[in-house]
């Protein structure tokens, strides 16, 4: 694991989730593998046909090259096959879903993004779910004596 979006399975109701890969620059992989990858405040878009990554912070190494540019919060490409953006894009602007990215990881040397198709949660949702979430804890305790 690179970055993990604790918020998004307390914030919405994760229904399904894709594996994509990232168009990215070598800074950013560098830095990835130092572990400076924020994923927190990031979010996916669909803008004609493609899937970006909005928001997410790729921090620079203070040792990477002087010659290049370095944008940490650009956008940067999603790659998924046809098939998977056609059915995310139905998802999306039909149904009312959102496209939430959950952990950010290597797959065999590669960067990928696992994004969730989920639907935002209500506040007494929130509230139930950490009171199931309590209740667990609780009960594993009394258990374990």
């Amino acid at each position: 694991m690179i970055a993990v979006n604790r918020k998004a399975r307390h914030d919405y109701f994760i229904e399904d989730t894709f594996e994509a890969g990232l168009s990215l620059e070598g800074w950013e992989v560098k830095s990835m593998r130092e572990g400076r990858a924020q994923i927190t405040e990031a979010y996916v878009n669909l803008h004609k046909g493609e899937a970006w990554l909005v928001g997410a912070h790729f921090s620079p190494l203070t040792t990477a090259s002087t010659h290049i540019r370095t944008d940490p919060t650009r956008a940067r490409k999603l790659l998924l096959h046809r098939n998977e953006l056609d059915r995310l894009t139905g998802a999306v602007d039909r149904k009312g879903y959102a496209l939430i990215p959950l952990n950010l990881h290597w797959h065999k040397g590669r960067a990928k993004l696992e994004v969730g198709l989920g639907k935002g949660k209500k506040q007494h949702d929130k509230r139930a779910d950490k009171k199931d979430q309590d209740w667990q804890r609780q009960k594993a305790r009394i258990l374990k004596r």
